[in-house]
């Protein structure tokens, strides 16, 4: 199944996304539904929060008073985290047990309100944030919920803000606009992105990448590469090796609109065994067929490796297994920073890629293969390494 992500501040129109995603044919799993489960009368979480905060926060019928709780803790980290610290594990295991019974083609979609503040993004295979400016969601929790505007100035700061929200998001839905607006964007997600991808991750296939179409540079690759690493992290270990590599990796660098990724493995192995079908569930599916890394100057060697694919149709990327020491990991590495330390270099290798497209739009990889410039360049690249000390 395909796993979402869903976020956003306090009146923000989350709710809204997430009711036009159920109507679509989404599982919604909303975490704001679950912690009034967990607390509701007779329940051992409502035990506890009456232990740890007094009766006070019980209403006359004896239920939780979320008004007068959320008044003593919004505002107050410490007494926020011994309420999370109550509720959250209980959420997080009945979620778990929602998801767990959920079809298995199906797009399930976490509707949680703090998945910033606890690192959860690395747990699915994609997140979307719901974006709005402050004043407007300032006034719609005034209109909808009858807040006083200091509360929910309060409630707005205890939450993450918005370029917390933005920097783990791979779909930043804006809502300042009429409803209609928010559900043709929902909608256009559901469509073109959503079911694709529980599909390619279903069927462990990967989006197919255009590498002779450049594009110009992108401030947002290394953001964007980063939310790829945690998610790899997240499937194959937090201690193993992950690289941002390929043209991508380089400030201000027209390239190819794919993101290279190198994954360090200790053999070929270990490539092959559990660690890809981990892959595949997280979104990474092997590529098939026999991978060699291009023979350089002077060894000649045709490396070996293993390379998998994004299956989410709106980021390609091409994920690089390769062994720790390999000619083609050093490669890999070495190019990556002397094209960032050399700006003369980083042109001229611009400028041969540019050449080659222009040649041959559909054989430009296959020209990397034999320019001249491609043998050239890592002679020129280890005479730096070893004037600069560089190490991989």
């Amino acid at each position: 199944m395909l796993k979402v992500g869903l976020t956003g501040g306090i009146g923000s129109g989350k709710s809204a996304v997430a009711a036009r995603l159920a109507a679509l044919g989404a599982v919604v799993v909303d975490s704001d539904r679950l912690a009034r489960e967990v607390v509701a009368p007779g329940t051992e979480g409502l035990a506890e929060v009456v232990a740890a905060f007094s009766d006070r926060v019980l209403g006359p019928d004896g239920a939780l008073d979320r008004a007068a709780l959320g008044a003593l803790v919004f505002g107050d980290e410490t007494a926020r985290r011994r309420l999370e610290a109550i509720t959250h594990p209980r959420v997080r295991a009945r979620a778990a047990a929602l998801v767990a019974a959920a079809p298995a083609d199906a797009v399930v979609v976490n509707d949680v309100p703090l998945l910033v503040e606890v690192g959860l993004a690395p747990t699915y295979h994609l997140v979307v944030v719901v974006q709005t400016a402050v004043p407007t969601r300032l006034a719609r929790l005034s209109r909808d919920r009858g807040m006083a505007p200091a509360e929910a100035e309060r409630r707005i700061a205890a939450q993450a803000d918005d370029a917390r929200r933005a920097a783990v998001a791979d779909v930043l839905l804006t809502n300042d606009g009429a409803l209609t607006d928010l559900h043709d964007a929902v909608d256009d997600l559901w469509r073109d992105r959503l079911l694709p991808y529980e599909r390619n991750v279903r069927e462990r296939r990967a989006v197919q990448a255009e590498p002779s179409t450049l594009t110009e540079p992108d401030p947002t690759w290394p953001a964007q590469y980063a939310r790829l690493a945690a998610r790899i992290h997240h499937a194959a270990g937090a201690d193993v090796r992950v690289d941002h590599v390929g043209s991508t990796a380089v400030p201000g660098l027209t390239a190819p609109d794919v993101i290279d990724i190198q994954l360090t493995v200790s053999s070929l192995a270990e490539a092959d065994g559990p660690l890809a079908d981990r892959l595949a569930e997280a979104g990474f599916p092997r590529l098939p067929g026999e991978w060699r890394d291009a023979p350089r100057r002077p060894d000649r060697v045709h490396g070996a490796k293993r390379l998998h694919g994004g299956a989410d149709p709106g980021r390609p990327v091409l994920l690089h297994l390769r062994v720790a020491g390999s000619a083609g990991w050093r490669y890999a590495l070495l190019m990556r920073d002397h094209l960032r330390a050399d700006p003369a270099r980083r042109a001229a290798y611009l400028q041969v890629k540019r050449d080659l497209v222009a040649a041959a739009p559909d054989s430009a990889e296959h020209g990397t293969l034999t320019d001249p410039w491609f043998d050239e360049e890592p002679l020129r690249a280890e005479e730096w390494a070893a004037q600069t000390g560089w190490r991989p």
